[in-house]
C-alpha cells in the first residue's frame, strides 16, 4: 500500500512497522501517543516542523 500524508501515523505503523525507525529519526517520538492515533502525518509533521516532502521521501525509500 502507497502511504500518504493523510493517513494518520498509526496507519502507517499498522502498515509499515518498520516506518517507525524513520518517523522516529525525523523527531517524531510520540508515535503511541493518543494525537498519532487521530491526526495525519502532514498535521504531524507541521506540528514537529518537518518538511512533508522530505519525510514522505523517506518513508517511500523504506
Amino acid at each position: 500500500m502507497k502511504l500518504t500524508k493523510d493517513m494518520t501515523i498509526g496507519q502507517i505503523l499498522r502498515e509499515r512497522p518498520e516506518a517507525a525507525e524513520i518517523l522516529m529519526e525525523f523527531g517524531m517520538g510520540c508515535l503511541g501517543c493518543p494525537s498519532s492515533l487521530a491526526e495525519s502525518l502532514e498535521d504531524a509533521a507541521i506540528v514537529h516542523d518537518i518538511d512533508i516532502d522530505e519525510l514522505m521521501d523517506a518513508l517511500d525509500g523504506d
